[in-house]
């Protein structure tokens, strides 16, 4: 099957965004990407009922706002997770963003820089990749700090941009899941005053085990969650990050499920990692991101 061109993505998202606004992050192209020459596709194949888009060379945000009636001003940046080869857009994306708007919160699904497929079938492609660890962790060591840009110039966006969308400038978190969640533990970590997240949701998230773990003083409160039968292993760095938080005297709150796997994301499995959304929605409610 052949992949989808990005002319064809919005016609086939038409009905799942209602013909949402999207906009470019970056003024031109994204700063280490003027010479690619490939362009954004979906695959429809990969995952049953769960498009994936790939080869992301153009960053962009995707504004899902809230209800009007219910809006607290709240808004938040979503990073679908996909191995840093593809974004499960719906899932990790979408799903989220209709969540958060019932609730009265704002919400942008971020497509950030991913590895070039070579292929049609980049979740195949992943697969073969994770046979030789070293060239593959070469190849996605060079994709994760365009990520992590892009991450930081979307929180840079929307707080430039807060009164055109209706948000309040210092109530813009940022939730990412597994590979996503890498860019939200990034922001976390590390910001400037125009791209500090106000608070950060890491679900399941991949933390590279070379980085600085050092809490900035004013890092935002963050809500973790993760199962401890991830087949990635990944919990541990969620605890980590919990730890640290906690050590370093900031707020945490962190939910391990026993079952759930890796990137259930708003999959309905019949177990108790299918309510990680509302522990999240009595979360944001405690933090004062939503209407009493």
């Amino acid at each position: 099957m052949k992949p989808i061109p990005l002319s064809f993505i919005f016609l086939l998202f038409a009905v799942a965004t209602s013909a949402q606004k999207v906009m470019n992050i970056w003024p031109g192209s994204a700063p280490g990407s003027e010479n690619l020459t490939w362009h954004e596709q979906v695959d429809t194949t990969a995952f049953a009922n769960d498009p994936i888009v790939y080869d992301v060379a153009q960053p962009t945000l995707t504004f899902f706002p809230a209800d009007p009636a219910l809006a607290s001003g709240a808004a938040v940046i979503i990073c679908p997770g996909g191995s840093f080869c593809y974004l499960h857009i719906n899932t990790e994306g979408i799903d989220v963003a209709r969540w958060l708007n019932k609730k009265g919160v704002s919400a942008f699904v971020l497509k950030y820089r991913l590895v070039h497929s070579e292929t049609e079938h980049p979740l195949k492609e992943l697969i073969e990749r994770r046979k030789d660890t070293a060239s593959s962790a070469k190849l996605f060591m060079q994709a994760v700090p365009l990520a992590i840009a892009d991450g930081r110039q979307a929180l840079i966006y929307v707080r430039k941009h807060a009164s055109e969308f209706g948000v309040a400038p210092d109530k813009i978190g940022i939730i990412g899941f597994s590979a996503g969640g890498t860019l939200a533990v990034a922001n976390a970590l590390n910001y400037t005053a125009e791209n500090r997240p106000d608070f950060a949701v890491p679900m399941y998230a991949y933390v590279p085990p070379a980085w600085s773990m050092d809490v900035p003083k004013d890092a935002p409160p963050l809500f973790i969650a993760a199962a401890t039968d991830d087949e990635y292993h990944l919990v541990p760095m969620s605890i980590n990050l919990y730890s640290k938080w906690l050590a370093s005297g900031h707020s945490a709150e962190m939910h391990i499920y026993s079952k759930g796997g890796h990137g259930f994301g708003m999959n309905r499995y019949n177990l108790p990692s299918d309510t990680w959304i509302d522990r999240l929605g009595e979360w944001m409610q405690l933090q004062g991101l939503l209407r009493k």
